[in-house]
């Protein structure tokens, strides 16, 4: 889910155009969890193949980010996500529990005839399988599009690729890559230009922005430092916030006290007990150097038998991607030649 720091992030709308032969660090599972969402069929169900192989990321994956790819000489390196780190474990079982309840209130709706809100709950009750991941990942090699797996948090793996130079921004929706330290944020960059709302059942239009994290912290007068600290008071994946701290309360408390352990008493007794950790964790992740930024040469016929010999996918829609790849100047340049 991440934290809440829309009030305050300085965001500013962007034209597709303007990323022309820029590199952008894709977190992969909220990518793919949005592909997941978006590509259903009109009962709420993903699309599959005839083995009952899940394939809506897939068609986000081809069709969505080639087309980025060649009309809009983007170019992509997907982050993986890797184990979990303990800090998260309570966000996980949490996770767990709302999908469970998803699947209660679908089963409900279903009984009662909701087309729509059974629609919108078995979308929410998505999971990203090993399967679906590797999948993925087998697709994104046969387009010739890097990818590697974070340690941990492939947001904070894309944060740190962006401070390095390796990158021009972390793509994510979440804004927990800008704590990690991504100097850019990209967020919404898509050709349909939607978004699905899981919890409301909706649509909405949204269009590609980017945040920087320097103007952000200009604008409300803290460091990166304190900007992780705000965001322990109103919540991240790591803690419960504090009941009645938003993200502005949170800014205007930092910039008055300076840092948590200067905050009033009954204010810091609130704080989780292991403060420190997730602050550390937030400054210093676990991330990796261990990656090559290659694009590399369009796998015709293997994108042919993977797509079209096993996954049911219409021989004319790739062979439509597979040209336009093929057109798209890649040669042996690295990523970095984009940054």
């Amino acid at each position: 889910m991440g934290v809440d720091l829309g009030p305050i992030v300085v965001r500013r709308k962007i034209p597709l155009e303007s990323l022309r032969g820029k590199t952008l660090a894709v977190d992969a599972s909220i990518e793919l969890y949005q592909f997941l969402s978006i590509m259903r069929l009109p009962d709420g169900s993903p699309l599959k193949d005839s083995q009952g192989h899940v394939t809506s990321h897939l068609n986000g994956i081809l069709f969505r980010t080639g087309r980025l790819m060649t009309d809009h000489g983007i170019r992509f390196v997907f982050v993986f996500d890797g184990e979990p780190p303990e800090l998260k474990r309570a966000e996980i079982a949490k996770r767990r529990e709302a999908k469970a309840k998803a699947r209660r209130d679908y089963e409900a709706a279903v009984a009662a005839g909701d087309t729509a809100k059974a629609w919108s709950k078995l979308v929410m009750t998505t999971s990203l399988t090993d399967e679906m991941t590797s999948d993925a990942q087998r697709l994104l090699d046969l387009m010739g599009v890097p990818w590697l797996q974070a340690p941990e948090e492939a947001e904070a793996q894309c944060a740190f690729m962006a401070a390095r130079g390796d990158c021009w921004a972390a793509s994510s929706k979440d804004f927990d890559t800008l704590l990690f330290g991504a100097p850019r944020v990209s967020r919404f960059v898509g050709i349909a230009g939607k978004e699905f709302l899981p919890s409301q059942g909706a649509f909405r239009k949204v269009e590609p922005e980017i945040i920087d994290l320097k103007a952000t912290l200009d604008s409300v007068g803290l460091t990166r430092e304190q900007l992780v600290d705000a965001a322990i008071l109103i919540g991240t994946d790591f803690n419960e916030g504090i009941k009645g701290i938003g993200p502005k309360t949170a800014v205007k408390l930092l910039r008055g006290h300076g840092t948590l352990e200067a905050l009033p008493n009954d204010t810091r007794a609130k704080l989780p007990p292991n403060t420190e950790a997730i602050r550390e964790y937030f400054l210093s992740p676990p991330t990796t150097t261990q990656y090559r930024l290659q694009l590399r040469a369009v796998d015709a016929a293997g994108l042919d038998r993977f797509l079209c010999g096993e996954r049911d996918f219409s021989r004319d829609r790739v062979g439509a991607v597979i040209r336009r790849l093929r057109e798209t100047p890649a040669g042996h340049r690295t990523l970095e030649d984009f940054g």
